[in-house]
């Protein structure tokens, strides 16, 4: 049959051809946006260190260790594979470990730990808490690899406690870390004033 013959077939039929409606154009679904930068890494302000130390009983010396600058830390919220986590936590082990190699951090026999988030400038409540993988990291470093106490189980470390501090101007988020050496053995009576707990 001819394209001729099947017309008049149609035309017979009382049909006739109908045009095909033309396809609706798909809808196109918007790019996901990639959050913007936030801009170049910047160095927070100190934390202030006199209310922690007033906290403690059996208080020597203390450092104050602002960790070097990464655009990735390690948050409970976080939904990372687990092969990107350990890169993660290996690079903060080692940042963590150049630090106290840099500012050559004696070897402790006891020491408690504040860290302090300082987090980038956004309107909006933070929990503290939420960066302890990151912390579990450092101190990692900072015991393991960098030899700063014979372990970081309770009979030698108090914390990591964690505290807010002031935002960073621009970046990431950073993390300071306050280590205090004590005189007096761990116990629950070191923290009864930090804690607001007794033993």
């Amino acid at each position: 049959m001819t394209a001729k013959q099947f017309l008049e077939l149609q035309e017979r039929r009382g049909g006739g051809v109908q045009s095909a409606a033309p396809a609706k154009p798909r809808k196109q679904t918007a790019a996901k946006k990639s959050a913007a930068h936030p801009g170049p890494p910047s160095t927070p302000p100190a934390p202030a260190v006199e209310p922690l130390l007033a906290g403690l009983s059996g208080v020597r010396r203390h450092w104050v260790l602002l960790m070097p600058y990464a655009e990735k830390l390690l948050t409970s919220n976080g939904r990372l594979h687990h092969m990107a986590a350990h890169r993660i936590r290996k690079q903060l082990r080692k940042d963590a470990a150049g630090v106290a190699m840099a500012r050559r951090l004696p070897r402790l026999e006891r020491a408690a730990v504040f860290y302090v988030l300082h987090p980038r400038p956004l309107n909006r409540k933070r929990d503290p808490g939420n960066w302890a993988d990151t912390v579990k990291a450092y101190v990692d470093g900072l015991v393991t690899d960098g030899g700063l106490l014979p372990d970081d189980n309770h009979e030698f470390l108090m914390g990591p406690i964690p505290v807010m501090g002031e935002p960073v101007a621009s970046g990431y988020a950073r993390m300071t870390l306050v280590v205090v050496e004590l005189s007096k053995p761990v116990t629950s009576a070191n923290a009864e004033t930090v804690t607001g707990m007794a033993g």
